[in-house]
């Protein structure tokens, strides 16, 4: 039966930061009680990485990174929401945002701002500067499964963890697929 931990064997992420990214390995002290799981770098992409190790969808949650744009002024953030929903990326973040256009930020801009890899980009570890969006279900669900950085290894922490990193902020984004 999936569940948050699914098939994985899961390590303190504290004694293991040579298995995520740098920026992810830095900000380690933010997120207590973290831990990291090797996983098939083919693998990372949610509906493949649910059904090969047995991981609730609902225990996983998609970190993307937005671009906002309101005049001269561009705001960088990262929006997270359970992998069983979608986020309200064109109304609720481009008004929490005050953008007047809003859309994914380029892949590789977003690896070169990160240093971090898509399709393992996550909260933890992201420019200080940058807003976190969390949505509300993401912070309420118990243990939740998020990227650590780079495509061969997750990370099983706290939702809770995620809306207290410093730059996080609780909303409901969720849209169902």
């Amino acid at each position: 039966m999936p569940s948050p931990e699914g098939s994985l064997t899961w390590l303190p992420l504290e004694q293991h930061p040579h298995l995520v990214a740098p920026a992810v390995a830095g900000a380690v002290h933010l997120v207590g009680g973290a831990r990291v799981a090797e996983i098939d770098a083919t693998l990372a992409d949610t509906g493949a990485f649910c059904a090969a190790y047995d991981v609730a969808p609902g225990a996983s949650a998609n970190c993307v990174v937005v671009e906002a744009r309101r005049g001269e002024v561009t705001t960088l953030a990262a929006v997270l929401v359970l992998a069983t929903d979608r986020a309200d990326i064109n109304k609720v973040v481009r008004r929490h945002l005050g953008a007047r256009k809003i859309s994914f930020a380029d892949q590789s801009r977003a690896e070169q701002l990160t240093g971090m890899e898509q399709g393992g980009i996550t909260p933890i570890g992201l420019p200080a500067d940058w807003p976190v969006l969390v949505d509300a279900s993401v912070a309420s669900a118990g243990p939740v499964v998020v990227g650590a950085g780079v495509r061969g290894a997750k990370l099983l922490l706290d939702g809770a963890a995620l809306a207290a990193l410093p730059s996080a902020q609780v909303l409901e984004l969720a849209l169902p697929r």
